[in-house]
This record gives structure tokens, sequence and C-alpha cells, in this order.
């Protein structure tokens, strides 16, 4: 089916309008979709390091496809991609990659497009986060745990500053100081404060991961369209931010 897609989508490109030429795209991109779910979803019964793979073996192979269609004229694309820091930030410099054999978007997208691409990673001492307790459960709005102070995390927030970025690239005396293996957090769909250092804590080489860093002392949870129980529940205060 794929195949047969590429083949229209060729003939679209020679002959066709704009539209039939976003309609061939998309229609590609569905099939390899189906494709690459089918696999996913077969590996994640044999092992975790091959399912997070393969996704994010997916995001390249989309994105991929995304800078060649939007390119197609003779004029480079230049795309931001927003997600994760365990997915932006390049694994190799990582516990997850060291360790695990888990590869990433950033480390694949690095590979292809060296100093063209910028990893920017961010980061937060505590606060607030709307996030689940597990997977398929309810997102709630949860209190940030202060980080730890052997982290990078801690780190920033010995600083003083309340948000700065950070410029990772060269060979500055910072980075050379930031390069030893230091505990960084990671906090997304789930978050679980009670096990916190072995569920989100992991090692990294921040220099090598990311080629600048974004950093708030206090951050604040995204807030639902539509609040369920569980989000209302642990809400702030209306006085919140200021208090009485």
């Amino acid at each position: 089916m794929l195949v047969d897609m590429r083949r229209r989508a060729a003939t679209a490109q020679r002959g066709g309008s704009t539209a039939d030429e976003e309609a061939a795209f998309d229609a590609e991109q569905n099939a390899r979709l189906v494709k690459n779910a089918e696999e996913y979803y077969r590996s994640m019964y044999l092992r975790e390091e091959s399912s997070w793979n393969l996704r994010d073996s997916h995001m390249d192979e989309t994105l991929e496809a995304l800078e060649r269609h939007l390119g197609r004229h003779g004029k480079r694309a230049k795309v931001v991609v927003w997600a994760h820091n365990s997915h932006l930030g390049d694994a190799r410099a990582t516990e997850m990659g060291q360790r695990r054999g888990e590869l990433n978007l950033g480390q694949l997208v690095r590979a292809r497009h060296g100093r063209d691409a910028v990893l920017i990673g961010f980061t937060t001492h505590t606060g607030s986060v709307t996030a689940a307790s597990d997977w398929g459960a309810a997102a709630e709005r949860k209190q940030v745990v202060p980080s730890r102070p052997d982290s990078y995390e801690g780190l920033m927030h010995a600083t003083g500053l309340g948000r700065f970025m950070l410029p990772l690239r060269g060979a500055g005396s910072h980075t050379a100081a930031l390069r030893e293996p230091r505990l960084e957090r990671a906090i997304g769909v789930i978050y679980r404060p009670d096990t916190e250092r072995q569920s989100h804590y992991f090692f990294a080489q921040l220099p090598e991961q990311f080629d600048a860093l974004i950093h708030f002392d206090e951050t604040r949870a995204v807030e639902p369209l539509e609040r369920n129980p569980e989000w209302r529940g642990t809400e702030a205060p209306e006085t919140y931010p200021s208090g009485v």
C-alpha cells in the first residue's frame, strides 16, 4: 500500500496541483503510520528499549518526510519540533543511551544535520505540573518536588536566578564544568513524586545532550480546557500566587 501511495505521489508531483501534492503526502504519511504502529505495538511485548527506539525512529522518519515535502521546490525547510527533553536531547549523552541502548529523535536529527540542528532543553526546580499517576489515569495537577542538590536542576536553582538561557555550544569554562555526569530530572505524562529518584532521575552530560538550556526555577502546570475532578481537586487557592 505504501509503495502504491509513493507511485501515485510521484505522478501527482509531475503533473498535479498543489492540492493533489498535499493530499498525496497526507495519504503517504497515514500509510507509513499504520505500518510503523503495527510494528510498534508488536514490539511492546518484547523489550522496552525496542518499542522506544521504534517510536523515536518513526518521529524521525516523519520529520525527514516533512523536510523533503516542504523543500520539494528547492527552498530548504526550517522546522521547529516541540517535544519532551527525553526525545530531543541527544540520547548518547544520557543513561538511556549509554546503558539501555535507547536512541531518540534529537540524536537522529543531530546525526543527519550536524550543527544545523539546535537541541534546546528545559529544566525547572519546583512548581506544579499537569500529569497522571499512571498510564491511562486521569490528569492531575501535582506539586513538583524541589530538585535534588546533586542534580543539574539543583545546580541551576543554586544560581539564584528565576529564569535564564544557558548556551552549551563551544569550549567555555562553564561547559567543561558541566560535562561531568550529573543527575537530571524528566517529568512527562507520568509523575510520581513518592518515587521521584527511581522514576524520574537519570545521569546525563548536559553539554553533550543539548546545545542550549532554558531554566525556569518555578514552573506552573498547563491548565486543561476541560478540568476533571482530579485536576480541580488539586487546584491552588484563588489568591495564588500571592496568598493572604
